[in-house]
């Protein structure tokens, strides 16, 4: 009697599986699958699939499915050849490992000049780099077996297009293929090799997952930790490279331009701002180590420069050698694992090394310390921080309060598909108004990316304490750094379920709003209108922006001005009366251009 394979199983597999083929625990595998994973594979099993796209949140369990996956196709006879692809050595590692606990052997240091793996092995782990440096080769190898290709991050198939020729060429042959991704994927037109596209109501085609299980649904099954993101603010000063002062207010109104330079002066390691923030992060470490004596933090930095100097702060603010991940440092996967298994570090500071795929569960603190701001990286970012263990731990993120910053946090479960997007210079806004929104954003990073290199200088800055995002809301009403409005918030416990968290947060900012002290009948008529310095703010700088565009001056420039001839602080600080000297102020200037 032949031996019955995967695709022999009926459509109520968890009843009709034969007793040779026990699919929901394959040998050498631990645990119950979680029920996502579950659906998942029952899916899997149901559509007997060539491709299958699964997306799920970081920390959701992707690996584990997956492997679960593998170790039923083996032993069903479907195949006997795994190549697992990531993007980094590091997880090649990781992968191998995990692989190995469920008595799978995979191959995580196979070079293309190897040739062939080792007879002891049951297939490989490479990376998108070394899959387009030879595809011919590796498409040899999967050719040579009835070949299984796990796609780890499978958007990293579209950071170039060598890549995606050469996982296409590579892997053209396999049997099976199972592509995964934790992160929403960006926009651009090539389309991601071996994922289905769909066409949307808008006309665009997008990628479809087989199944797909986001970050809101995972905190509601208590599968990945809530993450509570805590915005800091401040006053920042540059130097243009024009050789003028600027100053603004970090996250207040102002242009994409002042934002950005706001932003980098804020990040600069010789500011007030970036120590007052670690200072802080430190102080929620400690309190989230009162009941998680393992607990870990990490710091992404945008560069290496910066990552060095952030590690010396730490050094000093906690007695303990920082661990930095940088990734030229051979040793860097070395220094992944030993800080993941040493529970007694305290901080690891890393640039991109530990962005994405990189299992260190113990992180339970990060500081957001980039000036990198994609969907996609933050989302890779945050995703450190999800991974749940059998506690009930919460998650703290530090970042600094600017607008696209704070509206991906706001947006936690939003998911985005692979957007194809037509080619440059046709791209109709009003049929893809996401689409164009996330390519002009791009855009506008690199253009300020470019601006504020040169003779950019950063002259000062400080940091106050803004607010608290959690699950789409906002709680606190700001305060001094040490305050007791920030104080309350960094010693919320580091135990809590999701609902308790959201009680715990607006108990606290009931109780900020009870120290305010009370205005009198007499005084309330002298209450600030938000309302109507918002909209004085909006006039303002659309004057000045027609101001600019009559002139060719600089924004930056005109408001200097403004501040120089009206007086006062900047716009995200001006009262009333002084934003409405500003509004005369250019009127009377476009009467004498």
């Amino acid at each position: 009697m032949t031996e019955p394979t995967l695709f022999d199983v009926g459509t109520d597999v968890g009843s009709q599986l034969p007793p040779a083929y026990p699919h929901r625990a394959p040998r050498g595998t631990a645990g119950t699958l979680r029920q996502w994973q579950q659906e998942a594979l029952d899916l899997y099993i149901q559509k007997k699939p060539r491709d299958f796209l699964t997306v799920a949140t970081p920390g959701a369990g992707k690996t584990t499915f997956a492997l679960r996956v593998a170790k039923l196709l083996v032993e069903s006879g479907e195949i006997n050849r795994i190549y697992v692809v990531a993007p980094t050595e590091h997880l090649k590692r990781q992968w191998a490992d995990a692989a190995a606990r469920v008595g799978l052997a995979i191959d995580p240091n196979f070079k293309n000049s190897d040739g062939r793996h080792g007879s002891q092995f049951i297939g490989v782990a490479v990376t998108y780099a070394q899959v387009a440096n030879k595809p011919a080769l590796h498409r040899n190898k999967t050719e040579a077996g009835r070949t299984l290709v796990i796609f780890d991050e499978i958007h990293h198939a579209g950071d170039s297009l060598s890549w995606g020729d050469g996982v296409r060429e590579a892997f053209d042959p396999a049997v099976r293929r199972l592509a995964l991704t934790g992160t929403p994927f960006r926009s651009d037109t090539s389309p991601i090799p071996f994922v289905e596209y769909a066409e949307d109501n808008d006309g665009v085609p997008r990628s479809k997952a087989d199944y797909s299980y986001g970050y809101g649904p995972a905190l509601k099954d208590s599968v990945v930790r809530p993450v509570v993101f805590m915005a800091y603010s401040g006053n920042m000063r540059w130097r243009t490279a024009s050789g003028e002062e600027m100053e603004a207010q970090l996250g207040g109104a102002a242009t994409k331009d002042i934002t950005q330079h706001a932003w980098r002066t804020a990040l600069n390691p010789e500011g007030e701002w970036i120590p007052a923030v670690l200072r802080a992060a430190h102080q929620r470490l400690m309190k989230v180590r009162d009941k998680i004596e393992d607990a870990g933090g990490l710091v992404i930095a945008t560069d290496h420069e910066a990552a060095r100097a952030y590690a010396a702060q730490l050094d000093a603010l906690t007695g303990q050698k920082t661990t930095v991940v940088l990734s030229d440092d051979k040793e860097a996967s070395n220094k992944i694992e030993e800080f993941s298994e040493d529970g007694s570090r305290y901080w690891m500071v890393a640039v991109r090394m530990v962005s994405e795929g990189v299992d260190v569960p113990r992180l339970c603190v990060g500081v957001y310390a980039t000036s990198t701001s994609t969907p996609l990286f933050f989302a890779q970012a945050v995703g450190r921080f999800v991974r749940l263990r059998k506690k009930a731990e919460v998650a703290s993120v530090f970042l600094p309060s600017v607008p696209v910053l704070t509206d991906l946090a706001n947006a936690m479960e939003a998911e985005r598909d692979h957007a194809l997007a037509k080619p440059e210079g046709s791209v109709d806004v009003d049929e893809i108004p996401e689409q164009a929104e996330l390519d002009a954003a791009e855009q506008e990073d690199r253009a300020s990316e470019e601006l504020t290199r040169g003779e950019f200088a950063a002259l000062g800055s400080n940091a106050s304490f803004d607010r608290v995002l959690f699950d789409g809301d906002e709680f606190g009403i700001g305060g001094e750094i040490g305050s007791e409005n920030e104080m309350g918030f960094l010693g919320i416990p580091g135990l809590l379920e999701p609902d308790q968290v959201s009680e715990l947060l607006r108990k606290q900012q009931a109780e900020q709003l009870k120290r305010r002290p009370q205005q009198s009948q007499a005084s309330q008529a002298d209450v600030v209108d938000h309302r109507q310095l918002k909209t004085l703010r909006n006039k303002l700088n659309k004057s000045v922006s027609a101001y600019a565009a009559k002139t060719g001056m600089h924004q930056g420039s005109i408001h200097t001005k403004l501040r120089e001839k009206c007086g006062g602080p900047p716009v995200g600080q001006a009262t009333q009366a002084q934003l409405e000297a500003r509004l005369r102020q250019v009127q009377l200037w476009f009467t004498r251009v």
